[in-house]
């Protein structure tokens, strides 16, 4: 047989093309420990910083910068009970809070840290009116600043609107991330599963105690599950020899796996309050005495949401900015996801620097 039969041959080069793929999954497959070693020793938080108050759980962040803070008023980020807050300072290049330390701000983020099962009556006014409350007291006395700025994500927005509508005097600028306000629009999966028809929030809540970790992640895997538990694996492997994309997934999926409980009692009132009743834009949701009514907002507002958000959809934060009272409003809608407004390119380059210029505007 000579060797133009050989290689013409589509037997020959089917066998070829199957070498060539065994070789190349061994390759990928010897890359694994290495890969196991690299995730280990992801960094959790790009920005140096320390911890200046801590009660219970809570820990509060404060940014170190070499540079005396430029702007009078002190910023606080103020994230979700669910997952760790490191998202917003996830790596250099992709880090929310850096834009704001780099820019003059004095930062400081509370983690939340991760609930017991003692914590499980935990209320959403024992967050905002206890620990919310005093971490604000604390950075007010700590700078001398007789008000704070709010930078708050997700369910931690939502709780900073209810924080700002009985507080108002302490905060200066209320800036919300995809924080849910409107929960009538039936555009996200969460609406459908917390329907009370379909779940007793209830039931689950004397069951469990706490929300275990792994049923919340469960729970936003399946918001997505081709694209989470298809489609991201097999594009992980093809990928495996590209050093960037490797490091980037590992930093992100260090993250999403690093799951916390949240407390059964926050999440009852949650479930039951916004998702089953929408009481908050009804001006009849209650934290312990008081009776939410965001027409108590006064400050500049700049409300921030991402464009295919399927945890927190468009239509459930666009409502805020005309639900207040304040005159100075502004919203910006991102091309991004829930975490890419965040940690996403575009958001990173265009958003955030807009974001901060807004905030410099208003915080002398």
């Amino acid at each position: 047989m000579t060797e133009n039969t050989t290689t013409s041959n589509p037997w020959f080069q089917w066998q070829h093309a199957m070498l060539d793929e065994g070789f190349a999954h061994m390759r990928r497959m010897s890359q694994l420990p290495f890969l196991l070693q690299k995730s280990k020793a992801v960094k959790k938080g790009a920005s140096p910083s320390e911890v200046v108050y801590e009660e219970g759980d809570l820990k509060l962040l404060h940014y170190l910068s070499d540079t005396k803070p430029r702007h009078k008023t002190p910023l606080i980020f103020v994230f979700a009970l669910v997952n760790r807050p490191y998202i917003l300072d996830l790596k250099e290049g992709r880090s929310v809070v850096s834009h704001f330390v780099k820019g003059g701000f004095d930062t400081y983020l509370i983690d939340w840290g991760a609930p017991t099962l003692a914590d499980r009556h935990l209320t959403l006014d024992d967050y905002i009116n206890g620990y919310l409350s005093n971490v604000v007291d604390y950075v007010c006395e700590r700078t001398g600043s007789p008000q704070v700025n709010l930078l708050a994500y997700c369910m931690g927005g939502t709780m900073s609107a209810m924080y700002t509508s009985l507080h108002q005097e302490k905060v200066k600028n209320l800036m919300l991330l995809a924080a849910g306000i409107d929960f009538a629009p039936r555009d996200g999966l969460l609406n459908l599963w917390t329907d009370p028809d379909y779940f007793d929030v209830d039931k689950f809540v004397d069951a469990f105690g706490n929300v275990p970790a792994e049923y919340l992640q469960a729970t936003f895997q399946m918001l997505k599950p081709v694209q989470n538990l298809i489609e991201k694996p097999i594009n992980f492997y093809e990928k495996m020899g590209d050093e960037k994309f490797v490091d980037d997934y590992l930093t992100m999926e260090t993250w999403l796996n690093d799951n916390i409980a949240v407390p059964g009692e926050v999440f009852r009132e949650f479930v039951k309050g916004l998702y089953q009743k929408n009481l908050l834009i009804k001006g009849r949701m209650p934290v312990g005495k008081h009776t939410i009514n965001l027409k108590n907002i006064t400050c500049p507002v700049l409300n921030i949401m991402a464009k295919n958000d399927d945890l927190v959809p468009c239509a459930q934060s666009l409502p805020f900015n005309d639900l207040v009272s304040s005159k100075d409003r502004k919203t910006i809608v991102v091309p991004a996801g829930h975490i890419g407004l965040a940690v996403g390119g575009k958001a990173q380059k265009e958003s955030w620097p807009e974001a901060y210029r807004w905030l410099a505007e208003r915080s002398s």
